[in-house]
């Protein structure tokens, strides 16, 4: 009998777009003999809305708005809740970005008690927070470049002090990021005060936490990690941006950023990457899927950048291509991260919730 996936897609979060085209990708690749796909599309606005069952993949962005341009909340969410016909065997959560990957949907889905692929809402939160993910990691004595951080409210009360540390403790150049967001949104970087003043103000209007870090001069190599408890990576992959950094339109616009898989490190260069890369899933109790993503210097010194708890997952994204280069293709990718969702939610169906 076939399993209901509900694949939830769009959101309100300046990654609508990408949110589209990764869920685009699933639906070509999904096993419609296996699953029925239910859409559910997230607008703008943040209206759920629950379309029926897809008999075919969907070709266009158009065809999967109006897939899911059925009920509205908060009809569709009462019928989730409540258990109803519209409620999946498992919930596959295409969102990046804040109200998607940063454990609000998940805490939902957790309330919903449904399985659901990815990490879980810690997980999902501390990695969408750049500050706390930063925080944790330094816990377990994972080794990062150095950082300053800050809000919204401390910038306007406190800007030539916080300019003077930002300038004594990083030095030149600079990369300023809004804490919670993804796909090198608001991004930028500066090289003397005035345009670490301009970035700063950029990065605030995506979010009310800053956080600014120290350039490197270094390689941007990645890993994929999946599993539960026992977390497996992928061959190591290596990104060679036309552009300064590896930022949002080198991402998904121009097509120029070269990916070099395998990349070429040496066996203990890629040994402590995955080592890295493992401490970092598990201090941060991820489940499901990751990406880390590192520095590594021309001395082969690694620093871990981040994880992305909800990385691209289109065909051509990292993610997907390093564990097809791992020998998992794409369809059986997706396969995996579902039956790791079933995996998890069985696991926390042991947990007793009553004093007896």
């Amino acid at each position: 009998m076939k399993k209901s996936l509900g694949l939830v897609y769009g959101g309100k979060s300046a990654e609508h777009e990408v949110s589209l085209s990764t869920a685009r990708a699933v639906i070509q690749a999904v096993n419609f003999e296996r699953y029925e796909v239910i859409p559910v599309y997230i607008t703008y606005e943040g209206e759920w809305r629950k379309g029926q069952p897809l008999e075919r993949p969907v070709e266009t962005i158009e065809e999967l708005r109006l897939a899911g341009n059925g009920e509205s909340k908060p009809d569709s969410i009462h019928d989730f809740l409540n258990g109803g016909a519209g409620l999946p065997d498992v919930i596959f959560p295409l969102l990046h970005g804040t109200n998607g990957e940063d454990g609000t949907v998940q805490g939902f889905f957790e309330v919903m008690n449904i399985p659901y692929v990815g990490n879980g809402v810690l997980a999902s939160s501390a990695g969408m927070d750049k500050v706390s993910m930063k925080q944790l990691f330094a816990q377990v004595g994972l080794n990062q470049v150095p950082y300053v951080h800050f809000v919204r409210s401390g910038w306007k009360q406190d800007r030539d002090q916080l300019l003077g540390q930002m300038e004594q403790e990083l030095g030149w150049p600079m990369f300023v990021k809004p804490a919670n967001l993804g796909s090198s949104v608001g991004i930028s970087k500066a090289t003397d005060c005035d345009s670490l003043i301009a970035a700063v103000e950029f990065a605030l209007k995506f979010d009310r936490r800053v956080i600014v870090e120290q350039g490197v001069t270094a390689r941007e190599v990645e890993l994929s990690v999946k599993g539960n408890d026992y977390p497996t990576c992928s061959v190591p992959g290596e990104i060679k941006p036309v552009t300064d950094f590896y930022d949002y339109e080198a991402k998904y616009k121009d097509g120029n950023t070269e990916l070099v898989i395998p990349a070429e490190v040496t066996s203990e260069v890629k040994a402590e990457m995955e080592d890295m890369a493992i401490r970092a899933f598990k201090v941060l109790d991820c489940s499901g899927l990751v990406r880390a993503d590192f520095f590594v210097t021309a001395d082969d010194e690694v620093l871990i950048n981040e994880v992305n708890t909800m990385p691209g997952f289109t065909p051509t994204s990292m993610f997907p291509l390093l564990w097809k280069n791992s020998g998992v293709t794409y369809p059986e990718l997706i396969d995996e991260l579902i039956e790791l969702a079933f995996e998890r939610h069985a696991e926390k169906s042991k947990i007793q919730y009553t004093m007896d």
